[in-house]
């Protein structure tokens, strides 16, 4: 179960008519929608390991919360490796103006430690750290609009702080029209 909280601050909250849009709280209304994935995963990542891509395909429906300040992305897609079933909730922070998205595999259960970024010059741009076989690591994901409909989505970890990168996910979407 999710629990949104809000907390009151006193005064009215502005409406969606006169708050900005400008602050990028309205990011991802683009990708709101049922797209088509086609991913590749890094299956060792950060090890000695031969690069082995392992390939899936499947969809991501993006559906809006809360007068899209924030979303949902449901995935779903297979291949010869298995299945991945997955949630992403995004959640925009106004005070900071940025968004944390936070991933959740459904075989595990398990909310991974949130990423933040934002939209610069049409690429989104996250950060954050996690843990990979128990050491610590960065975590940088990418959101590229390449089209009206078609987006990239790349994630690389870095053992070292950030100075190099490794990419272990490669997602590309085509929007499904009705």
């Amino acid at each position: 179960m999710l629990l949104l909280v809000t907390a009151a601050s006193g005064g009215a909250a502005p409406s969606p008519a006169s708050s900005t849009i400008a602050d990028g709280q309205r990011d991802f209304n683009w990708e709101i929608g049922t797209w088509r994935s086609t991913v590749q995963v890094l299956a060792d990542p950060l090890s000695d390991s031969p690069d082995e891509w392992l390939q899936f395909t499947g969809t991501s429906t993006v559906r809006p919360l809360v007068d899209r300040r924030a979303n949902v992305v449901e995935f779903e897609v297979s291949g010869p490796n298995g299945r991945i079933d997955a949630l992403n909730l995004r959640l925009y922070e106004p005070q900071a103006q940025r968004w944390s998205l936070t991933f959740v595999n459904m075989r595990d259960g398990l909310l991974t430690p949130a990423v933040y970024g934002g939209f610069r010059n049409g690429v989104g741009e996250f950060h954050g750290d996690d843990q990979l076989g128990g050491r610590p690591i960065k975590v940088r994901f990418l959101i590229t609009r390449v089209g009206q409909d078609e987006a990239r989505f790349e994630q690389a970890f870095s053992a070292d702080g950030g100075t190099t990168w490794e990419t272990n996910w490669i997602a590309v979407d085509h929007r499904v029209r009705d």
